[in-house]
C-alpha cells in the first residue's frame, strides 16, 4: 500500500469527495483506486470562516510502481509503513518474573508487554482496583473525605483515569510505539477513531473499563496483580566490585518480595516513594515543573474563538488551546493540560493540602472549559539544595491553599477582576466554578510565590488578545496546580537502569521520563523491553 499524506478537503466535504481527491493527487483514474483507508484527519483552523480537514490516507493502486515512479520526489508520498509491534524477546524458561509497581499508564504497558513476551510479571499497587478506588475518589469530591492510599492520584490506572484521556504526544516515535498504544487501547474497549483522529481523548468513565479490560488481558497471560501494596523499602546489595543491585522489595504488609529486576512507575506524586529511594542512595536529582491554577471559561467561548462560525460542528467538537507567554520577570507562563468541556477536580494525595487538575468525559459536553493556567519554576533558581527539594515547594504551596480554602478540602478561588486589581475575590460572577467540593471566593496571591503572581498578571491581558473573552473579569481562577509533572527524576542509562542501582528501572512521569498518558506508556513498553532483553541475555 501507499501512504499520502497532507491531502487537504473542506470542512464540510461530501464523502465521495475523499476519494476523488485521491485520484486527482495521484493523477490516476477512479477504478485504478483499489480501496482507501484514513490513517490520520486533523483540521486545520487558522482561518476560522475556511477551516480545513487534513487527511493522510493509506491507498491500493492498480500499478503502485507505476505511480510511485511517476511522483518520484513528492514528499507526500512512500510505502505505507508498518507500525505492526514486534516482540524483542521470548521469556525463557525458567527465567525470573520482573515486579512492576505501579498501574498507571506507564506500569500498566510495561505489564502488558511483559506479559505478552511471557515474563509473568508481578505488578503492585499502592491503591485500590479502579471501581473501589472510583468511590474512594467521589468520597473527597462529594464528602470532603480523603483516603491517602486510594484517590485521583493512587489506585489502578493512575492519574490519568481522573483526566481528558488525552493520548497525543511530542514525542519521537521512529518505532511507532504510540500506535501499539493505542491499538491496545482500542482492543480494551476504546473507540475505533483514536487511532485516526490527530488529537484522540477517551474520558474519565471509558478509561475506568479499559483499564479493567487491560489487567484481564494481562492476568490471562500469567501477570500477578497485588493492590493495596505499598512498597517501603527496597533491598540493595553491594558486590565485591562496588555494584548496587536490586534483590528484593519490602513491602508495608511486613512481607519481603525478592526481586532482581524492578520496574518503578509509581507517578509523580509517591512522595514518600521518593524519599525512601533517595534513603536507600538510589540516583535521584530534581527537575523542573510548573505551578499556578486552573482557569475556567465557558466552552463556548473558547469554540467561538477557535472555529468562528464553525463553533459547533460535530466534526470539530470541543476547541482546545495551547497559548503561552515569556514574561518580563524571566518567567513563562502557559497553558497546560486543557480540557474542554471538563470539570476541576480536587487532586490531592495528602492530607490537610489541596491541589488541581483538570477532568473530561468523552463527550466533553460539560459547560466549561478548564486548563492549567502555570508559570514554569526551575530548581536552581527556585528550590536549591536537596534533589527532593521541589516537594517541600510544592508541600508549602498545598498547605497554604488547604487554609485559603477553609480547610476542609475546599479549594480558594477568584474571579480574573479581583485578581488582576490586586484584591480578595467576596463572590463569583456570571462563571460557576466546577471544583467540588466546592469553593471558597478569596485572594490566590495568598496561595501563590509572589514571581507566579506577577506572571501571571502580566499574562492574562496578553491572551485575553489571542483568545476572546479569557481575560473577562468573571473567569474564575481555583488553586493550587502543582502537579504539572514530577518534580525529581531518577536517572537512568542508556540500558534504562538507574545509573547507580543495577536492575532497578525507573519509568514514566514519577521518573521524570514522560508527561501524559502515551508519552508514558511508551515509556512503560521501552523500560520493558529492556527489562526482557536482561532477562533473556
Amino acid at each position: 500500500m501507499l501512504r499520502l499524506t497532507d491531502l487537504i478537503l473542506p470542512l464540510d466535504h461530501t464523502p465521495e469527495a475523499l476519494p476523488a481527491a485521491i485520484c486527482k493527487r495521484l493523477g490516476i483514474a477512479p477504478g485504478d483506486l483499489l480501496d482507501h483507508a484514513v490513517a490520520r484527519r486533523a483540521h486545520d483552523a487558522r482561518r476560522k470562516t475556511n477551516i480545513q480537514l487534513v487527511y493522510t490516507v493509506d491507498v491500493r493502486v492498480r500499478d503502485e510502481s507505476a505511480v510511485l515512479a511517476r511522483l518520484h520526489g513528492d514528499r507526500n508520498l512512500g510505502p505505507t509503513p508498518d507500525t505492526s509491534y514486534k516482540p524483542v524477546a521470548q521469556a525463557p524458561a525458567g527465567s525470573k518474573r520482573p515486579v512492576v509497581i505501579g498501574t498507571g499508564p506507564c506500569g500498566l504497558f510495561a505489564g502488558l508487554i511483559l506479559a505478552q513476551m511471557g515474563f509473568r510479571p508481578i505488578i503492585l499497587d499502592r491503591g485500590k482496583v479502579v471501581r473501589e478506588r472510583t468511590k474512594d475518589t467521589w468520597g473527597l469530591w462529594r464528602r470532603s473525605v480523603l483516603n491517602p492510599e486510594s484517590n485521583v492520584q493512587f489506585g489502578e490506572g493512575g492519574a490519568g483515569t481522573f483526566s481528558d484521556g488525552k493520548l497525543y504526544s511530542r514525542i519521537k516515535d521512529p518505532r511507532h510505539l504510540n500506535r501499539k498504544v493505542l491499538t491496545e487501547f482500542v482492543k480494551a474497549g476504546a473507540p475505533p477513531e483514536i487511532l485516526t483522529e490527530a488529537h484522540p481523548h477517551i474520558g474519565t468513565f471509558r478509561l475506568v473499563t479499559m483499564v479493567e479490560s487491560l489487567r484481564e488481558t494481562i492476568e490471562g497471560l500469567g501477570g500477578e496483580y497485588r493492590f493495596q501494596t505499598r512498597v517501603d523499602g527496597i533491598d540493595i546489595a553491594t558486590d565485591a566490585s562496588g555494584e548496587r543491585r536490586v534483590r528484593g522489595l519490602h513491602l508495608h504488609t511486613g512481607d519481603y518480595l525478592e526481586a532482581d529486576r524492578v520496574v518503578m512507575a509509581i507517578g509523580h506524586s509517591a512522595r514518600d516513594t521518593f524519599a525512601m529511594l533517595q534513603a536507600a542512595g538510589v540516583y535521584v536529582e530534581a527537575k523542573p515543573f510548573s505551578i499556578g491554577v486552573r482557569i475556567e471559561h465557558p466552552q463556548s467561548w473558547i469554540d467561538r474563538a477557535r472555529f468562528g462560525p464553525n463553533a459547533g460542528n460535530p466534526i470539530l467538537g470541543a476547541a482546545e488551546y495551547h497559548i503561552a507567554h515569556h514574561c518580563r520577570n524571566g518567567r513563562t507562563v502557559y497553558s497546560f493540560c486543557m480540557c474542554p468541556g471538563g470539570t476541576v477536580v480536587a487532586a490531592t494525595s495528602e492530607e490537610g493540602r489541596v491541589a488541581t487538575n483538570g477532568m473530561s468525559q468523552y463527550s466533553r459536553n460539560e459547560r466549561n472549559a478548564n486548563s492549567g493556567f502555570v508559570v514554569a519554576i526551575d530548581p536552581a533558581r527556585d528550590y536549591p539544595g536537596d534533589p527532593l527539594a521541589g516537594i517541600a515547594f510544592q508541600r508549602h504551596w498545598e498547605s497554604l491553599a488547604f487554609v485559603a480554602g477553609g480547610s476542609n478540602y475546599k479549594a480558594p478561588a477568584q474571579r480574573v477582576g479581583d485578581f488582576l486589581a490586586g484584591r480578595p475575590s467576596e463572590a463569583l460572577g456570571s462563571i460557576v466554578p466546577s471544583y467540588r467540593p466546592g469553593v471558597t471566593p478569596t485572594d490566590l496571591a495568598q496561595c501563590l510565590p509572589d514571581f507566579a503572581v506577577e506572571a501571571m498578571r502580566e499574562a492574562i491581558p496578553v491572551f485575553g488578545r489571542q483568545i476572546a473573552g479569557y481575560d473577562h473579569p468573571d473567569v474564575v481562577m481555583t488553586g493550587v496546580e502543582t502537579r504539572t509533572s514530577s518534580p525529581v527524576r531518577f536517572t537512568r542509562g542508556a540500558d534504562f537502569q538507574s545509573l547507580n542501582t543495577a536492575g532497578l528501572f525507573p519509568a514514566g512521569e514519577g521518573a521524570g521520563y514522560a508527561g501524559g498518558i502515551l508519552s508514558a506508556a511508551v515509556d512503560g513498553i521501552k523500560v520493558a523491553e529492556a527489562v526482557a532483553l536482561s532477562l533473556a541475555a
